[in-house]
């Protein structure tokens, strides 16, 4: 066998990221086989990878893809910041959500998996694929506005159908990661039915302490209610960017929106 050249190494470990002596041994015994030594690296370390995941991955980023009617929006986690602002795990980020749109599905496919061993290799940490979600449009008529935000740790999808400018289903998109307190439906029929009655009977009890009469405190808490689904619907907020204008006023009669995803890192641990 011809032996094992300085340049063969290199390629290699600037496909892998693994030290020099990795990589030549890899090599060697791969009888210098560039593609077989990078799968014996890959089978080696990822199994080293796989017994570091108790490891938390609180760190990563979120990745958006459009295309037409259909749109992906993925979690990819890492063990720091670092390694989820590097140019390598960002555009890895990007490839997932790209690979999710194009496979129509929230499961992970082979080649989704594959880039998650890679990084696993050369960043060492922990590195998972944390959320996947598939929309499909219903018809010619779906638009998406999007929204991540500089840091790449909270992203927006918004699912709309009928017309509406670029810039304003963005900026709905931008209320939605800004917006306090966080939308948690639609309108108010979308809100959780166990939040609701959760508020409900704190709100119930918070006017039965102050010492009013069961009977009186139910009938002080619907309007209560009623400020309280202002505060949470999306449709009803007040916009961010302008307090004197309401979602549902950006949206018009030529729009309706029909699900929006708000994702922040980790949120889901």
């Amino acid at each position: 066998m011809a032996a094992i050249t300085a340049k063969e190494v290199m390629s290699l470990r600037n496909k892998t990221g693994l030290a020099m002596m990795e990589c030549k041994k890899a090599l060697t015994e791969a009888g210098g086989d560039l593609e077989k030594a990078e799968n014996l690296l890959r089978a080696k370390l990822k199994g080293k990878m796989e017994t570091r995941t108790d490891r938390i991955a609180g760190e990563g980023r979120i990745g958006i893809a459009v295309d037409g009617d259909n749109a992906a929006i993925v979690e990819l986690k890492a063990e720091t910041d670092f390694t989820a602002k590097n140019d390598t795990f960002i555009n890895a980020t990007d490839e997932l959500a790209k690979l999710a749109l194009a496979a129509g599905s929230p499961e992970p496919t082979p080649e989704m998996n594959a880039i998650i061993d890679n990084l696993r290799i050369t960043t060492g940490e922990n590195i998972s694929i944390g959320r996947v979600e598939y929309l499909a449009g219903s018809d010619n008529s779906t638009i998406y506005g999007q929204y991540i935000h500089h840091d790449g740790k909270t992203g927006v999808l918004i699912q709309a159908q009928g017309e509406l400018a670029d810039e304003t289903i963005r900026q709905i998109a931008m209320h939605v990661a800004a917006a306090m307190p966080r939308p948690l439906g639609l309108s108010s029929e979308d809100i959780p039915t166990d939040l609701v009655d959760k508020e409900k009977k704190f709100r119930i009890q918070q006017a039965i302490d102050s010492g009013k009469p069961e009977s009186i405190a139910e009938k002080i808490v619907e309007g209560g209610m009623r400020k309280f689904f202002e505060d949470v619907a999306l449709l009803e907020q007040d916009f961010v960017m302008d307090g004197s204008k309401k979602i549902k006023d950006l949206v018009g009669s030529g729009c309706s929106l029909s699900s929006f995803t708000r994702w922040q890192v980790g949120e889901a641990e």
